[in-house]
């Protein structure tokens, strides 16, 4: 049964590959060898970002700049937990050693 299943998604996958490389072959066919040079994967895929309207405002700082800022704010986050955390334990520390501690231990 696992067999069934694995030979199934084999040739799926085979079926779409060959119908991606159809698709692409007349577009392939009409650039001429010094464009594909000239122009790799990463220089398409660079010019493509380029264009894209999204990356066109990107910024560099303006993206350290939130970044430092949800930083800031967990620190503050964590900061006021610990010192809540501090002031209960130091609650419990005065209950537990009052005045009166020191004369019960004293007196044993």
């Amino acid at each position: 049964m696992l067999e069934i299943i694995f030979t199934i998604i084999l040739f799926g996958s085979i079926f779409g590959m060959a119908v991606i490389i159809v698709r692409k072959v007349p577009t392939l066919s009409e650039l001429s060898p010094q464009e594909v040079e000239e122009q790799g994967a990463l220089g398409k895929l660079k010019e493509k970002i380029k264009n894209n309207g999204a990356f066109r405002s990107f910024s560099g700082e303006l993206l350290l700049q939130k970044l430092l800022s949800k930083i800031r704010v967990l620190t503050l986050k964590t900061e006021s937990k610990t010192s809540n955390w501090l002031m209960k334990l130091r609650q419990k520390n005065k209950d537990k050693f009052s005045g009166d501690y020191w004369k019960k231990v004293k007196r044993k």
